[in-house]
């Protein structure tokens, strides 16, 4: 079976989130089940020269897009058994950063059809195209409205994954024929129209074979109205083909046994977890104290994340014997009320308003307990990285959180962390305020870590989970499926 990943980043090139961490691991395990598995994403001009240096050029031709008709270099490399290839294209991708550019329709969109070109190119040739959020929504369209009839691209399959709907990639309809190169008959609700623009997102769910999202809990979110972003009545239409499976994490990477980035490296050991926590308080500046609880927050520091129920509860929490770090970039207000807060409880709280993988792991160690209180959050890393490490994670059940965090009990020893349901601050204080109240007995919280430290959130399960998508897909089970 052969795959081709499409994606807008990829680990290790480019990452500004948790994409770019599926795309740097999921090929790989797919390939351990025997799959041949390339990744496609843009050469951008932030892509170190180390492995720019190491691309061979493929082969050059012209893309159309609409009036247009755009160079294209496709360059790759191989690493780690896989073979990647990237799109070049200055004039689109060599520029300092990845998103947010006025002519993100553009470049996408230029990106898909490039991908297409690409494939009689490549040194395999892909059953499936496994596409991934917005960016490449519109492939699957460009493959049904320009190739359908081309016998190279006849058999091709597409499966597209969201890693979160609330990013959509919406543009003014006039892009229509001017950049996607199509007439108005796309231009409906059953296709592209949305709220009188044009969403490459919807693109995605319409014209995909299959779509799958990033956990089972999101995946029944996303169809209800207060989960699906205003695309549930769309979602639900398409529910049969519409499927959930959880992501993982590298647990080759992310062991703190081997871990160069932790002062200590441990497994599953609170006297260890301790001897990081005292190394962090130095590094932090807080006062060191092995007993005293160390809450955590490394996390984008944006109002899906569920900050506002943390703002609003941080001068009570700060009351307790406790101390807190945070990790992150996002949004100007959090990012002040968080460093204002740091500044008057400089021996309680540290905030460090960056991005630092080095320090976010030596949090995972050295922190006793995790926070999460997300809005929203479609799968989560931060959650599977603190149970890895043995912080024990206080989140709310939604999304992937729901899925991996299991609330603990008390009477059977059983969970691995602490749940509250409701968006509401004085749940989170309860929920936290639970934690902390098993974390003064020590024998509960070793038990505690234990259950942590012995999840398996590695890629395996969900590589399987794919493998069977594929084989279904390819065998033809959703041929006669509305």
């Amino acid at each position: 079976m052969k795959v081709l990943f499409v994606a807008a980043e990829g680990v290790p090139f480019v990452k500004t989130g948790g994409l770019g961490d599926v795309i740097g691991s999921l090929p790989q395990a797919l390939q351990e089940k025997g799959l041949e598995v390339g990744v496609m994403m843009p050469l951008y001009g932030d892509i170190s020269s180390y492995y720019k240096e190491a691309m061979t050029l493929v082969s050059e031709f012209t893309v159309p897009l609409a009036w247009r008709s755009q160079y294209c270099g496709l360059k790759s490399l191989s690493r780690e058994g896989i073979s990647y290839y990237f799109v070049d294209n200055e004039y689109y991708f060599k520029r300092d950063g990845i998103y947010g550019f006025y002519d993100e329709a553009e470049r996408y969109a230029f990106f898909c059809r490039a991908v297409l070109e690409s494939l009689p190119h490549l040194g395999f040739k892909p059953q499936i195209l496994h596409c991934h959020d917005w960016h490449t929504g519109v492939l699957s369209l460009f493959l049904r409205a320009f190739y359908k009839d081309h016998p190279f691209y006849r058999d091709l399959r597409t499966v597209f994954t969201i890693h979160n709907l609330h990013y959509q990639g919406i543009f003014p309809r006039e892009i229509l024929g001017d950049i996607l190169g199509l007439g108005e008959e796309y231009l409906k609700d059953d296709r592209l129209e949305f709220y009188h623009n044009i969403n490459f997102m919807k693109a995605g769910i319409v014209f995909s074979d299959v779509i799958t999202t990033v956990s089972r809990t999101y995946a029944e979110e996303i169809k209800t109205p207060l989960g699906g972003e205003n695309l549930d009545a769309l979602l639900r239409k398409r529910e049969r083909r519409l499927f959930g499976i959880l992501n993982g994490i590298d647990t080759k990477k992310y062991n703190p046994l081997t871990d160069p980035a932790l002062f200590v490296p441990y497994r599953c050991s609170l006297t260890k977890k301790v001897q990081n926590k005292l190394k962090l308080q130095e590094l932090l500046g807080l006062p060191v104290k092995g007993e005293v609880p160390l809450l955590a927050l490394v996390s984008r520091l944006v109002a899906q994340k569920g900050l506002d129920l943390l703002v609003q509860i941080m001068e009570e929490l700060l009351a307790r014997d406790l101390q807190m770090v945070i990790l992150g970039r996002g949004e100007e207000t959090y990012e002040n009320f968080f460093l204002q807060m740091a500044q008057r409880y400089s021996r309680q709280l540290a905030a460090r308003i960056m991005f630092d993988e080095t320090l976010a792991r030596r949090i995972y160690a050295g922190s006793d307990i995790f926070l999460m209180p997300s809005l929203s959050e479609p799968c989560g890393l931060g959650q599977l990285l603190a149970l890895r490490y043995g912080s024990i994670p206080v989140v709310r059940e939604t999304g992937g959180l729901k899925d991996t965090v299991t609330a603990y009990n008390e009477y059977t020893g059983t969970g691995n962390g602490f749940t509250f349901t409701h968006f509401n601050a004085r749940d989170f204080l309860y929920t936290i305020d639970r934690a902390l109240n098993f974390y003064g007995q020590k024998d509960v919280w070793s038990r505690l870590v234990n259950n942590a430290c012995k999840g398996n959130f590695s890629w395996q399960r969900s590589a399987r989970e794919y493998l069977d998508l594929y084989r279904k897909l390819l065998s033809g089970f959703f041929t006669h499926d509305a």
